[in-house]
């Protein structure tokens, strides 16, 4: 069946804030069909001047950003913008002084959501210093920054802002979510959005909880992946080995058998202790070969890889050609379409960007009709919601996982034959007892579920997944393509049995194309995209930010899945959709290749540098691998920074007068900055600077977020008891509920088929004796097999 309408056809979205989170968290309602009304002053959104560099035209990013909305610019008077609060369903603001949170629930009906995105939230030791915190700053807090590089080399920020589209796709999906719950029971919310919780997450907490699981630092000293990116006869290519079976073909691919039983190598500490010898076999081997060779080579052994996507390339590469993934926007540019789709869905191309002020006088809202809300409307919007999980690793458990801390009844589905793998990684030996379940990764994704045991590739397996799909409303999967259709269980067998419940795959590359069948991780999205292009030093080879791409790829099939809800309640038939990883990373990295395709400008990494701030960097203080970050936005922070650092000279030098000179003297910059800094340790340098209103932070490990402050006052952290493991601390959600209590984890993550008989009783009606029938014959089992 196809609909007719987009999901949110008929959403009416108020977005009062400028930056690209709230630009993006628009954006994705956008897509999905609603009407987006851009607030902003005769001037225009700051993001209309923003350029990426100083020989580049302003207006590519925002163009990209504000596709398909509408625009209304306000005067001296607000009469035009609270008429259309008093219609809007949605919200989207902050709290940068432009326009007060409260006031604008006041404003709007009881039914509206607002979503209020701040750098720090609205309470906590933080937020005095939230205006003049920026993305770099951000990442040096939340453990990104001081876990990227050799130890010997200075830490490298994540090229390309991906925090704060990271934030923005956050506050769309718990905006979706809690338009659901305000369209059945008239209940609205404001939901209070914190940028550095967000990156927290999908940037410092593997680090984090693997430390209160394991104890210590469990990452240990930054580093690099080996294999990653190699330079190759005519260009780069980039490998990932997540698992042993992974590194031994890639030895035998680089023609070094002869290794296959060297156990230190086989170790990522072991290739880090041997890295030199390791580089240059690696880079002999792939000197004389071409990257296509390469790909082609590494993609028959089923390793991972990808050439490294660059603006002037990567519209081009053949995969993306293929499924038309770049599509002509309104301003010339090449930009990445939607990053799901589905036959039940409607394609619209993106549309233009509107003038300042372009719909003043034309939008006209009716006043929403005061609703009684449902007199005890559910806490959790998405309660109701069952939903059968197929998902392993960490891209589909964080979709899972933040749909069931939302109210959803999640059931992880695990084979017998093969557990979810990050039950594996990274946590205990085998030589432990029930070493399986001490995974840092499996626990902190799958919070909240219930799990069970069903082996897919028996009979009396999929019969029984069937039954339990049946009764849901969703399913989640993120296979490679053909192992659901070795299993039989593809969309045309999923909807004869349950029509009304849609299927939300998840694949790498898609399920069509050249690459449909490559098996992609995180560390492949950030090549194939054009993120490991934008991220290292400028005159080194590009290096990966390292995992965002794998909660990234989960919140956009989140927001795509609560989408397909509405389309579900309209038409009461599930629909088919695909949500690809690699396509959710396009859409975070757009920027280079918009400022390409529109501006003929090559954006390219920068180190720590970036347009918006300069100077801009990490300079060493005193102590062992001791660093601080600094940027400045202003030149009243310029002339307050050349007197702390004891320069007052720069402060009358006229060729140093905006943030474009003073890049071309930042290297001059840099050496008088840390020639300061390297006299005091981070803590006194961050106080000094914070004193005169220089925006700083030190730069800290993943581990240190644990007893960060501020995360700890805000309640961030949430303790779970293990039966296992014990006490630790995992992430919940980024947002709070005004008025509602913070804690989002209930229960943690599920033992290995912990809730198998209890599904399969109260959910399916099975007996005892069908349940010892299953186990029996290898449907389900207490242990993973052969452990």
């Amino acid at each position: 069946m196809r609909a007719e309408h987009l999901p949110f056809d008929g959403l009416r979205v108020v977005e009062l804030s400028s930056g690209i989170a709230p630009g993006y968290c628009g954006k994705m309602f956008v897509d999905a069909g609603a009407t987006v009304v851009k607030v902003e002053s005769a001037e225009g959104d700051p993001m209309r001047s923003w350029r990426a560099r100083a020989d580049s035209r302003p207006g590519a990013l925002f163009s990209f950003l504000a596709a398909g909305k509408k625009s209304v610019a306000h005067g001296e008077s607000n009469a035009e913008v609270m008429s259309l609060l008093a219609g809007a369903d949605v919200v989207i603001t902050g709290r940068d002084g432009r326009w007060d949170p409260s006031e604008i629930a006041a404003a709007v009906p009881t039914s509206a959501v607002v979503v209020v995105i701040s750098p720090f939230g609205d309470s906590g030791p933080y937020v005095d210093i939230g205006l003049s915190a920026n993305e770099f700053l951000l990442q040096a807090m939340c453990g990104s920054i001081g876990g990227r590089g050799w130890p010997e080399s200075e830490p490298v920020q994540a090229g390309g802002r991906l925090g704060e589209w990271f934030a923005g796709s956050f506050a769309a999906v718990a905006a979706a979510a809690s338009v659901r719950r305000a369209r059945r029971t008239g209940a609205g919310e404001t939901i209070d959005l914190s940028v550095y919780e967000a990156m927290a997450i999908a940037m410092g907490s593997l680090g984090a909880v693997s430390a209160s699981v394991l104890g210590g630092d469990a990452f240990g000293t930054r580093s690099l992946e080996l294999p990653s990116i190699v330079p190759t006869a005519d260009g780069l290519v980039g490998f990932c080995t997540i698992t042993a079976q992974q590194f031994q073909d890639f030895l035998v691919l680089i023609e070094r058998a002869d290794l296959l039983d060297d156990e230190e190598l086989a170790t990522m500490p072991g290739r880090i202790a041997r890295r030199e010898e390791f580089l240059t076999m690696v880079h002999d081997w792939a000197a004389d070969k071409t990257t296509a060779e390469i790909v082609d080579s590494a993609a028959a052994f089923r390793i991972p890889v990808s050439p490294i996507a660059t603006p002037t390339t990567i519209t081009s590469i053949d995969h993306y050609a293929v499924r038309g993934v770049f599509v002509e926007a309104a301003d010339g540019a090449r930009a990445p379409r939607v990053p799901y789709r589905s036959p039940s869905i409607p394609v619209r191309p993106p549309g233009a960007a509107p003038a300042i002020g372009a719909d003043n006088g034309r939008v006209h809202w009716p006043a929403a009709v005061a609703a009684e809300p449902a007199q005890s409307p559910p806490r959790l919007p998405l309660a109701g919601v069952r939903i059968v999980d197929l998902t392993a690793f960490w891209a589909g458990p964080m979709a899972t996982q933040v749909l069931a801390a939302l109210g959803a009844d999640v059931i992880k589905v695990e084979g017998v034959r093969r557990p979810d793998g990050m039950r594996f990684a990274g946590g205990r030996p085998p030589s432990w007892d029930r070493w399986w379940e001490w995974g840092p990764v499996f626990q902190c994704s799958n919070t909240n579920k219930r799990g069970i045991t069903l082996e897919l590739s028996t009979a009396r397996g999929r019969e029984t997944a069937l039954d339990l799909i049946a009764r849901s409303d969703i399913v989640i999967e993120n296979f490679s393509p053909r192992v659901l259709a070795n299993f039989d269980l593809e969309w045309d067998v999923v909807h004869s049995v349950a029509p009304q419940v849609t299927m939300m795959r998840m694949p790498a590359f898609g399920l069509d194309g050249p690459w449909r069948d490559r098996v992609g991780f995180a560390q492949t999205m950030e090549q194939a995209s054009g993120m490991a292009w934008m991220t290292g030093s400028s005159e080194g080879a590009p290096i990966i930010p390292r995992g965002l791409c794998d909660p990234l790829a989960g919140l956009h099939a989140s927001f795509a899945a609560i989408a397909a809800l509405e389309i579900r309640d309209r038409t009461g038939a599930g629909i088919h959709v695909e949500s690809t990883m690699v396509e959710a990373a396009l859409n975070v990295a757009a920027e280079p290749v918009l400022e390409y395709t529109r501006n003929g400008v090559e954006l390219r990494r920068e180190g720590n540098r970036g347009p918006g701030a300069s100077p801009q960097g990490v300079y060493r203080c005193k102590g062992d691998d001791q660093w601080v970050a600094l940027a400045v936005f202003d030149e009243r922070t310029w002339l307050a920074l050349a007197e702390v650092i004891g320069h007052s000279e720069l402060a009358v030098d006229d060729t140093l007068c905006d943030e474009w000179a003073r890049r071309g003297r930042a290297d001059e910059i840099d050496k008088l900055i840390e020639g300061w800094t390297s006299q005091e340790n981070p803590e006194d340098v961050v106080a000094t600077l914070r004193a005169h209103r220089i925006p700083a932070a030190s730069v800290v490990g993943a581990a240190d977020l644990l007893e960060d402050e501020h995360l700890t006052a805000r309640g961030f952290w949430e303790t779970v008891e293990h039966p296992v493991i014990g006490t630790f601390k995992t992430t919940g959600m980024p947002f709070t509920y005004a008025g509602g209590q913070r804690k989002w984890v209930t229960t943690p993550a599920p033992l290995y088929g912990q809730h198998t008989d209890e599904v399969l009783r109260d959910v399916l009606g099975c007996t005892p004796a069908d349940i010892a029938s299953l186990e029996e014959v290898g449907a389900v089992a207490r242990r993973p097999a052969g452990l």
